[in-house]
């Protein structure tokens, strides 16, 4: 199966090139499940969490994107409160060209760096633009309640 050699010689790309605060692994042997953890960087909003996220290849791939969830709560305008994350790379940007190993990068720099623009949460986008200390207190608070 086509999908599945991809998916091995990417996965053995990232085992190769590990990307720094950011680790995945094969969930129960299945190649098309993959759990994921991104230390977030110390200049974050979100900095001393540690965020868990699910990452599903789907088995037409790589001709449709993979589904990323994240199970870690967190306060943030593009990741809405089932844990789904927006970025464009995993909707209508999708491309079979495109690597995992630059989704995981794309995935990493979104939750490092909340923007307003595109929000799955505009409440929290509309904070982010208002009051940025308010959202950066609160981003602490839940970073600590939950990802800590």
């Amino acid at each position: 199966m086509a999908a599945t050699r991809r998916i091995q010689k990417e996965l053995a790309d990232i085992k190769k090139k590990p990307i720094d605060g950011l680790k995945v692994e094969v969930e129960d042997d299945n190649l098309f499940k993959w759990k994921g953890t991104i230390k977030a960087a110390a200049d974050s909003p979100y900095k001393g969490g540690s965020f868990q996220f699910d990452f599903d290849l789907p088995e037409n791939f790589p001709f449709k994107p993979p589904t990323v969830t994240f199970k870690t709560k967190i306060y943030h305008p593009g990741i809405d409160e089932e844990g789904h994350i927006c970025v464009p790379v995993l909707r209508d940007q999708w491309k079979p060209a495109v690597t995992l190993y630059s989704v995981l990068l794309i995935i990493q720099e979104k939750l490092n760096n909340p923007s307003p623009d595109d929000p799955f949460e505009p409440d929290i986008a509309a904070l982010l633009k208002s009051d940025k200390s308010k959202f950066l207190a609160t981003a602490k608070e839940w970073t600590k309640r939950h990802a800590t």
